[in-house]
């Protein structure tokens, strides 16, 4: 495929193919999805998300990569629920910072009974603040998953994590299938989905590849594909792993980008490890989406003043809420195509 054709959303990647991608010299595969992505996206507009702990540690899940699994010593404070107001109070804060959507972390395998009117009095509450809704809680039956639609929840973020040929050396207490049950069961309730995964436990560029077919060729992409870099924990199995290269980081964000065209696909954990230069050859690789604030449910993450700093050298801004920017987005598209075809002007004369 020609780095400037037109593109539309697909679900029949093959191994090969998503290999041949992977492949290509590094200034083509990021002019590709350079490419892609203006197509669809405003190239200097980046989506922001608040992430919030709304119950951590002592999670029954052996997640080798995960500091609140109760199955490793990490040294981590076990927290119970928060109280619906204290997530309030946190989503207005976020607001305030100019985050437009704010998601709420359970470290559950699965929510109980007890604590699900708590949990959609949150959704309810943070909707009524005008933020875009986002939790993650676990494995979820048909019951829970209509309770939050009627809630009002947009988003549902459910991890695939890895390639299914890796999942196993890295989670033995839900299979992948329950994962894509969940999913499943979150799209039939009409809402939005977030899925994505790790890059750094150990795996090969054939899982990387494994992982974004899984998510490309769903019935529908997700909305939301983060990406993360493996933030290392001591006390976890993962925490002697070697480091990601950031080039190979940044070609799987790429390479996403092209996969799925219309997903934002969200830089996520791990940035507090990147300097300016990575973080800015990911958004030129077609991230688009962003976790702001000090932290990633109980890892660091890059102080909200320090992103909007970088923002501002990028000649970026923050993306507005979807529902009331679909003009602005739409006048924004327009332009960027425009920008497309005279880069493509340019880019052939160049080569002729």
């Amino acid at each position: 495929m020609s780095a400037t054709a037109e593109t539309t959303p697909r679900h029949d990647w093959t191994l090969a193919e998503v290999r041949a991608l992977f492949e290509q010299p590094f200034n083509d595969l990021l002019f590709q999805a350079q490419s892609v992505h203006r197509q669809h996206f405003d190239p200097n507009r980046v989506q922001v998300s608040t992430l919030l702990s709304i119950k951590t540690g002592a999670c029954p899940e052996d997640c080798k990569y995960c500091p609140q699994s109760g199955h490793y010593n990490t040294g981590l404070d076990k927290e119970k629920l928060m109280e619906v107001q204290k997530v309030l109070e946190a989503a207005a804060e976020a607001k305030a910072i100019g985050s437009t959507r704010f998601c709420m972390g359970a470290a559950w395998k699965h929510p109980s009974a007890k604590d699900m009117p708590y949990v959609l009095e949150m959704v309810k509450g943070v909707k009524k603040l005008g933020l875009e809704t986002c939790m993650t809680l676990g494995r979820l039956d048909q019951e829970q998953t209509q309770a939050l639609a009627e809630a009002g929840l947009d988003y549902y973020n459910h991890n695939l994590d890895t390639s299914p040929e890796f999942y196993g050396n890295i989670i033995t207490t839900r299979t992948y299938g329950e994962r894509l049950q969940t999913l499943a069961y979150v799209r039939e309730a009409g809402m939005k989905i977030c899925s994505g995964g790790i890059l750094g436990m150990g795996e090969s560029l054939d899982d990387r590849a494994g992982l974004l077919i899984q998510l490309a060729n769903l019935p529908e992409h997700p909305e939301s594909v983060p990406i993360n870099m493996l933030v290392k924990v001591k006390g976890t199995p993962l925490a002697e792993e070697k480091d990601v290269d950031p080039f190979d980081f940044i070609r799987t964000l790429a390479v996403a980008r092209i996969m799925m065209p219309k997903s934002h696909v969200r830089l996520s954990a791990g940035r507090e490890q990147m300097n300016e230069q990575m973080q800015a050859l990911a958004f030129m690789a077609g991230a688009n989406s962003i976790f702001y604030g000090e932290k990633l449910l109980t890892t660091a993450n890059p102080q909200a003043d320090k992103d909007m700093a970088l923002f501002k050298r990028l000649g970026i801004k923050p993306e507005e809420r979807e529902e009331h920017a679909d003009e602005v987005h739409q006048a924004a598209i327009e332009q960027a195509l425009v920008e497309q075809r005279d880069s493509r002007l340019f880019y052939n004369a160049a080569s002729a």
